[in-house]
C-alpha cells in the first residue's frame, strides 16, 4: 500500500496528548520487532523519521507505545 504512513506513537507517563512520529519506511520492520525490548529495558533507542531525521527517545518515560498507520478510514482503536 503506497499511501500508507507507519507511526511512532508514544503515550508518555507523565499523560497529555501522544507524540506521533512518521517512521522511515526502512526502520519500520525493526522497530516493530525491537518494540516491546525497549519498552521492557527503558532504554534510549535512536528512531529514524520518514524525513530521515533520527531522534532519540528515552523508553523510561513512555508508558505506552505502538507503530500504527494512521491513513486507515472508520478505524477504532483495537479492532482490525
Amino acid at each position: 500500500m503506497s499511501d500508507e504512513k507507519s507511526t511512532l506513537v508514544l503515550h508518555l507517563v507523565s499523560g497529555g496528548e501522544p507524540l506521533l512520529f512518521t517512521v522511515h519506511p526502512d526502520a519500520v520492520a525493526e522497530l516493530t520487532e525491537q518494540l516491546a525490548l525497549y519498552l521492557d529495558h527503558g532504554s534510549v533507542q535512536p528512531i529514524r523519521t520518514k524525513e530521515d531525521v533520527t531522534l532519540q527517545v528515552n523508553f523510561a518515560h513512555v508508558a505506552v507505545a505502538y507503530v500504527d498507520d494512521l491513513q486507515r478510514r472508520g478505524k477504532v482503536f483495537g479492532l482490525h
